[in-house]
C-alpha cells in the first residue's frame, strides 16, 4: 500500500519538536508492515541542502505555475533513509528561522498561505499522483496539513482515504476570513459543519471536519480531547467524531536513542553503566557531585509544559541534595528565570537552546527525567528517559498517563513499576513527586529495579506502526 505523509517538519532534516520525529520514524516503521510512505515537506533552506548534496539532478515530479504567490516544483528524492517529495517554492519557503518563525521570534504573517501550499501540493498528488507514484491514503499531520481534505472536494479523488493525525490541538491554524480567496477556499464551507472556528478559518477544523479517520498519539489524549479542559473549544467536534478518532500511542527510534551503541555519550546496556554518563554530564555541566538525583529536562520552555512549577518546587529538590540540568528554549520570562536560578545556585546547570547530540548525553547521564505537562499528548522524552534508564517523574495526562508504570506501592511489590507519577498537575502535588524521587533514590535496590524496568519497557514503533497499517487497510477496503 502506498501513502503520503504530509507535514511541516521530519527528523532529522528540520525539527522543532515531537511532531518530526514521528513524521521522521513513521515510514521505516510502516514499511515492515508492507507500507510504502513518502513524506511531503516544504523546501526549507535546511531542507533544500540536505536534497542538493549528493544530488546530482533531483527529479522534478510536479510543476506549479502559481503555487500561492510564485512558481514552484516538486522534487522526489531519498534523503536520510527517507522518500521525500519536496515543495521547491522560495517565494513560500526561503527564509530564516525555524518553519514558523522569523528570526524576530514572531509569525510569518503569510503561515496561512505558505502551509496552504503544502495542504493544496499534498491534495494534488493524492488526487493525480506524482510521476507514476499514486497513493492510496493521504495521511496528514496537525493544522498544516488540515485543508488538503478541503482541497480534495474539489478534485476526482474519490479513490484516495484521508487521515489525520492530532499531535497538539492547542494549535488550530486560524486565518481571517479576508484570505478565503487567497487560500482558494469554498465561501461556501466557511460554517460551523466546514472549517470556521469562532469567526475564523481553522485549518485544523477542515482536517477534523474532513478527515475519513482521525488519530492522536496518545489513548489517552484521544478521551481527553473529548472534554473541555483538553479540547481547546474543539472537544464538540472531537465528540462528533468519535467514532472515527483512533488513540495511537508514538514510538521513538530504538537504534537513533539505544544507550548500548549512542556515539554520543559512553555506551552502557544496563543501569549501572550510567554512573560514567553522569559523572561526564556533570562535568560538562559545571555541576559538582551530589548526595541526590540529577534530574533533566529537555523541553520547549512553555506554560503547556509545565517549567515554572519546576521553579517552584526547586528549593524541595536541592534541599534533599538533588541537581537539575536542563536544555530548552522558548518564552523568554521561563528561560531568563532559569538563567536566574542557575547563576544563584551551582547544583543548578542550564543551556538555552536546542542541540541534539547534547539532548542525548542529558538524558543518559540523569537519574531522573522530569516532565510535569499540564497536558501531553504522548510525550517522547518519557520515551527517552524509559529507554535510558533515566526515571521519568511525569504529570498524570495523556499519553504520559500511558506509558509510565506509577511507583505504587501495588507496583513496587509486584515489581513493574518505571516512573512517579503524579496529579493534580500542581506545585504541591509536583512537590510530593520529588519527595518520593529522592525516596526511592535513597534506596539502591528499588531504585536499581526502577531503571531496569525502565529500560525493558517496549517503547519502539512495532505495535503502532501495526495498528496504523490496519487503519489504513481498513479505510481502503470501504472504499
Amino acid at each position: 500500500m502506498k501513502v503520503l505523509s504530509v507535514a511541516s517538519e521530519c527528523a532529522p532534516l528540520v525539527k522543532t519538536g515531537g511532531l518530526a520525529d514521528v513524521v521522521g520514524a513513521l515510514p521505516a516503521a510502516l514499511a515492515q508492515q508492507g507500507v510504502q510512505m513518502r513524506t511531503l515537506l516544504p523546501g526549507y533552506p535546511a531542507v533544500m541542502a540536505a536534497v542538493t548534496e549528493g544530488q546530482t539532478d533531483p527529479e522534478a515530479v510536479l510543476d506549479f505555475d502559481d503555487l500561492f504567490g510564485g512558481p514552484a516544483r516538486v522534487l522526489a528524492v531519498s534523503v536520510a533513509g527517507l522518500d521525500l517529495l519536496v515543495i521547491d517554492a522560495p517565494h513560500l519557503y526561503a527564509r530564516p528561522g525555524n518553519p514558523y518563525l522569523g528570526p524576530d521570534g514572531r509569525d510569518w504573517p503569510d503561515n496561512p498561505q505558505r502551509f496552504a501550499a503544502l495542504s493544496w501540493v499534498g491534495a494534488q498528488i493524492a488526487a493525480h499522483g506524482a510521476g507514476d507514484w499514486h497513493p492510496a491514503v493521504l495521511h496528514g499531520h496537525d493544522w498544516q496539513a488540515g485543508l488538503a481534505t478541503e482541497y480534495l472536494r474539489r478534485m476526482d479523488a474519490g479513490h484516495v482515504r484521508t487521515v489525520l493525525t492530532i499531535h497538539n490541538i492547542a494549535f488550530t491554524g486560524p486565518a481571517d476570513p479576508g484570505r478565503l480567496d487567497s487560500l482558494r477556499l469554498d465561501p461556501g464551507r466557511f460554517h460551523s459543519e466546514g472549517y470556521e472556528f469562532w469567526g475564523a478559518i481553522s485549518a485544523l477544523k477542515a482536517g477534523l471536519m474532513g478527515a475519513d479517520a482521525l488519530t492522536t498519539v496518545s489513548p489517552s489524549y484521544a478521551e481527553e480531547l473529548m472534554t473541555p479542559e483538553f479540547g481547546m473549544g474543539l472537544e464538540g467536534v472531537m465528540r462528533h467524531r468519535r467514532a472515527s478518532l483512533h488513540g495511537i500511542l508514538n514510538g521513538i527510534d530504538e537504534d537513533a536513542w539505544n544507550p548500548a551503541t549512542d556515539p554520543a555519550i559512553a555506551a552502557y546496556a544496563k543501569p549501572a553503566g550510567k554512573a560514567a554518563a553522569k559523572s561526564a554530564l556533570q562535568a560538562e555541566m559545571g555541576l559538582p557531585q551530589a548526595d541526590g538525583p540529577l534530574c533533566v529536562i529537555v523541553s520547549r520552555m512553555t506554560h503547556q509544559k509545565g517549567l515554572d512549577l519546576v521553579l517552584e518546587t526547586l528549593p524541595t529538590l536541592l534541599e534533599q541534595g538533588g541537581q537539575l540540568a536542563v536544555l530548552g528554549s522558548g518564552d523568554p520570562d521561563l528561560e531568563r528565570a532559569f538563567r536566574a536560578v542557575a547563576e544563584a545556585d551551582p547544583n543548578v546547570a542550564v543551556r538555552i537552546g536546542y542541540d541534539e547530540g547534547f539532548s542525548h548525553r542529558l538524558i543518559a547521564g540523569g537519574d531522573a527525567i522530569l516532565v510535569p505537562s499540564r497536558f501531553e499528548p504522548c510525550g517522547l522524552t518519557q520515551l527517552y528517559g524509559l529507554r535510558y534508564g533515566t526515571v521519568p517523574v511525569v504529570a498524570l495526562t495523556g499519553g504520559l498517563a500511558d506509558t509510565v508504570i506509577n511507583a505504587s506501592p501495588a507496583a513496587l511489590a509486584r515489581k513493574v513499576a518505571t516512573g512517579i507519577q503524579f496529579a493534580p498537575v500542581t506545585a504541591g502535588a509536583l512537590r510530593n513527586a520529588l519527595v518520593r524521587l529522592d525516596a526511592l533514590y535513597k534506596d539502591r535496590k528499588t531504585w536499581s529495579r526502577l531503571q531496569t524496568n525502565a529500560m525493558a519497557q517496549p517503547v519502539g514503533w512495532a505495535l503502532s506502526a501495526r495498528a496504523y497499517a490496519e487503519l489504513y487497510a481498513g479505510l481502503t477496503a470501504s472504499r
